[in-house]
C-alpha cells in the first residue's frame, strides 16, 4: 500500500475531519481514506455493521423482536 502525506491543512479542516470520523466511529485516517475512495473512485468502502445500525432511522414505531429460538441442543 502507498502512503500519502497532506501538508499545510487549515486547522478547521483537520477539526472537521476528526469530528466526521468520530461521528462514524472510525479514526481520522480511516475517514480520510474513505473520503478519497468515495470521491476518486465513485464508491466508498462497504459499510460495516456499526454503520448499518446507525443508518436505521429512529422511530418510536420501530420494534425489533428478539427470536425465542434457542437453537438446537448439541452434545459435546
Amino acid at each position: 500500500m502507498s502512503q500519502l502525506i497532506v501538508r499545510n491543512l487549515e486547522p478547521r479542516v483537520v477539526t472537521a475531519l476528526k469530528a466526521r470520523a468520530a461521528s462514524r466511529g472510525r479514526s481520522a485516517e480511516a475517514e480520510h481514506r474513505a473520503i478519497l475512495e468515495g470521491v476518486l473512485l465513485g464508491q466508498g468502502p462497504a459499510p460495516d455493521f456499526k454503520a448499518f445500525l446507525r443508518s436505521i432511522p429512529e422511530s418510536a414505531d420501530l420494534r425489533i423482536r428478539r427470536s425465542r429460538d434457542r437453537g438446537r441442543t448439541v452434545a459435546l
